[in-house]
């Protein structure tokens, strides 16, 4: 008899965490079968290869129960290939298409000394920069950059740079953050936040459990004719959606035209989905976004906290017009803590968690995780939020509220510890090698050819699979050209 494949118990407990909190059905992860040799993948102190393969292997989990509950039969083991999800969790450095290529993040992007300190600048978006230039009072190049940030202290900076309206994270030792405001205010959240809103529009936690009789399945393969609104952007949220759009979800990404995304991003992450333009300033384009609400089985946004009660979409002003609706909302902070509407990006949680003084090298200079980990995980758990919570509803449960953050999957994965520092440098900028010759050998395989309005694009394929469905996409778009509306497909059974 050939025994399966064990997970090793990081990697083990690290999943068995999150599906509790995801409020999967317990016995539902002694079905993932890691494949594949994890010696050398994402190097670093932090367990971040356990940590990605507990992230994809909770979306592929929640792929099978959705797909059970849909079509009324299990889908059995689902498997997880190591090397693969080391790979997906540096998606956006093997993605080749129209505006690829170079360093993804901008020459400012970077840590700074500052008094007494470090801080790191986020200034890939044009808007971030010239707000960080003005609080700093300097022009654009490295060495009056260096000059202006010696100055500050680095609280004082973040601080500053936040009200601007910029963006900048001060590193903090594990300790600092624990004692910080915003780190005691997420130390109090789990990892996935749910909950059910109440007819008037209250929300009360979800223990999981449906308040009707199952109604059965409809035949249809895991998130096949889910239709999923996308009001996402960088990688966390993006990841989602595109982890939605590969198991069969009608996914419509929606953009503002006044902030125009990075054009790496999208040749990573707008596959398998289409994308348009509203501009919820205009009382049309918000009429719009209400129309497709009305469709949608499932929002995903990553606004943060309070950004969408100005459009009517609160979390209880959007309960109340659209009860219907599986919500699943990422933010960089958490929604709760004085920091809740503060920017913030996976680099810079990095540095305000204590992960970057950890990865560190030693002499006081910080580090970086081998990959965008935080962003990636999140983006997996909240699709897995997403599927999960559409597998209630097909059973005739509630809709679910659903919050995650990338300060919380930090605290993931700082709670699973430390191994010893690994040979070499560590990343400083969020780079990082793979593992050398071998990883970089075995990127070909896990590469797909995606047919786009303009051109094909080459990117990493989605990781995991079901005993005999594998996830995939069968095309990609131009950014903003396509109609706001979803495509003509299979309603979603048990919708209200």
């Amino acid at each position: 008899m050939v025994r399966p494949p064990r997970i090793d118990p990081v990697t083990d407990a690290l999943l068995r965490h999150a599906w509790r909190s995801l409020g999967g059905a317990p016995d539902a992860p002694r079905t993932l079968r890691p494949t594949g040799p994890s010696a050398g993948l994402l190097p670093g102190r932090h367990r971040t290869l356990p940590m990605m393969v507990a992230a994809v292997g909770a979306a592929t989990l929640a792929a099978a129960t959705l797909d059970q509950a849909r079509r009324g039969t299990p889908s059995g083991p689902v498997t997880v290939d190591v090397g693969h999800v080391a790979l997906a969790a540096r998606s956006e450095r093997y993605a080749h298409g129209p505006g690829t290529g170079g360093e993804p993040f901008a020459p400012l992007s970077r840590f700074w000394r500052t008094r007494e300190g470090w801080l790191r600048l986020h200034t890939n978006y044009p808007w971030h920069r010239e707000r960080a230039l003005e609080v700093l009072g300097c022009e654009g190049l490295p060495d009056a950059v260096a000059q202006a940030v010696a100055r500050w202290s680095g609280p004082d900076l973040e601080d500053a740079l936040a009200a601007h309206g910029g963006v900048g994270a001060a590193v903090r030792r594990p300790e600092e953050w624990a004692a910080h405001p915003q780190g005691r205010a997420v130390a109090g959240l789990p990892l996935v936040d749910r909950r059910v809103p109440d007819r008037a529009g209250q929300p009360r936690a979800d223990d999981g459990a449906t308040t009707t009789a199952p109604r059965g399945g409809d035949g249809l393969r895991a998130a096949q004719g889910v239709r999923v609104l996308d009001l996402t952007r960088v990688i966390a949220g993006p990841v989602a959606t595109r982890t939605l759009a590969a198991w069969g979800a009608d996914v419509l990404r929606v953009d503002s035209p006044r902030l125009p995304e990075l054009p790496a991003q999208l040749t990573d992450t707008l596959v398998g989905k289409r994308s348009t333009l509203l501009d919820l300033t205009d009382p049309h384009g918000c009429d719009t976004l209400h129309e497709l609400l009305s469709a949608a089985d499932v929002l995903v946004h990553g606004y943060r906290p309070g950004a969408l009660d100005a459009f009517g979409l609160g979390g209880d002003a959007l309960a109340m017009r659209h009860p219907h609706l599986n919500v699943v909302a990422v933010s960089a902070w958490g929604h709760v803590g004085p920091w809740r509407a503060r920017r913030g990006f996976d680099s810079l949680v990095q540095c305000s968690t204590g992960i970057a003084a950890v990865e560190g090298d030693g002499d006081g200079a910080p580090g970086t995780l081998p990959a965008q980990a935080l962003d990636h995980a999140t983006g997996y758990l909240a699709a897995a939020a997403a599927m999960l919570a559409t597998a209630r509803t097909v059973h005739g449960g509630m809709p679910t509220h659903a919050h995650l953050s990338l300060a919380a999957t930090a605290q993931w994965l700082t709670g699973a510890g430390t191994d010893p520092a690994p040979a070499g440098p560590p990343g400083r900028q969020g780079g990082g090698a793979l593992r050398g010759d071998d990883a970089e050998a075995s990127v070909g395989e896990h590469l797909c050819a995606v047919p786009g309005a303009a051109s094909p694009v080459e990117v990493v394929a989605p990781p995991g699979r079901l005993t005999d469905l594998a996830p995939g996409w069968a095309s990609t778009t131009t950014y903003g050209s396509d109609p706001a509306r979803f495509a003509d497909r299979p309603r979603l059974s048990g919708r209200s």
